[in-house]
């Protein structure tokens, strides 16, 4: 008996071990299932109806063989350098997020802080949303001759094609955000003797940040799309300018990878500001 209670043991703790570890793997064959497969038959049912339409002699546009055909040596030669210009599309890639790093740093630093202010004082909201509902209405282009002629450069131009482009997203959210704080923390705040710091730290951060976020994650899209817009007029290295040259040349497969190249990268630093968003909010925010 006790050799058989030992032998049902075993096979129990085996049981476990095994289910234990086809758990993680059910889990990614779902995640699959239900969020990659769908968007797999919808992209290869897209790219057939490309190449089916575009194949045609009469076209304009090049099939989707053709588009890699042309483009082999772009995609499996990211990071040349010939001089100049003249570089792999990893490299004008990297210059275009790095202009959004900077630009989309100084919009967060400036429009959390002016969100939060807009928020906390009734009369600030009323002195600054509507100077900020008539700006933010502006197209990010027709911020650029203005930054040309006071910067006299095109760098800092389009970094504040950038800034000007994503800060309203990120003040209205705050803004919103601050004023939802629930009454009930307010009044355990003043019930404890919180200072302004501690307020700040441990009330009205965690309870915008949800609101914080969301208009994190607007802005960030914003000034992927500004920057791309504003380096066709301004030139020099990055994407933007990239696919204007490939536009002056004739090169429309150059194009077509391109849009592919920043609809990849607006994507991942869309999902990238979630997810830090969803470890910052535990959850919380969309």
């Amino acid at each position: 008996m006790a050799d058989t209670s030992v032998l049902n043991g075993n096979l129990a703790d085996t049981t476990d071990k095994t289910f234990s570890v086809l758990q993680p793997v059910k889990k990614l064959g779902h995640y699959l299932m239900v969020r990659v497969l769908p968007a797999l038959i919808v992209i290869s049912v897209l790219v057939a109806i490309w190449e089916i339409t575009c194949s045609r002699p009469d076209s304009s546009l090049p099939s989707a063989s053709t588009v890699v055909e042309e483009t082999i040596y772009l995609i499996q030669n990211p990071f040349y350098d010939n001089g100049g210009t003249d570089v792999g599309m990893g490299w004008q890639l990297l210059a275009s997020l790095k202009r959004v790093a900077i630009g989309y740093t100084m919009a967060v630093i400036a429009g959390v802080a002016l969100g939060i202010l807009v928020g906390q004082s009734l009369w600030a909201m009323r002195g600054l949303d509507p100077l900020f509902q008539v700006l933010r209405t502006v197209p990010p282009l027709a911020w650029l001759p203005l930054s040309l002629a006071g910067f006299q450069d095109s760098q800092p131009s389009a970094l504040f094609v950038i800034f000007i482009t994503s800060i309203w997203p990120i003040i209205i959210n705050t803004s919103v955000g601050v004023r939802n704080i629930p009454m009930d923390y307010r009044n355990v705040a003043r019930v404890i003797q919180l200072n302004g710091w501690q307020y700040f730290y441990k009330i009205m951060l965690p309870a915008a940040a949800p609101y914080i976020f969301s208009g994190l994650r607007i802005g960030v899209g914003l000034s992927w799309l500004a920057i791309v817009a504003a380096e066709m007029l301004v030139g020099g290295v990055g994407i933007g300018f990239f696919i204007w040259d490939a536009w002056n040349s004739s090169r429309i497969s150059d194009i077509i990878l391109a849009l592919i190249y920043v609809g990849l990268i607006g994507f991942a630093l869309d999902r990238l500001v979630a997810l830090v968003g969803y470890f910052v909010t535990r959850g919380t925010s969309n």
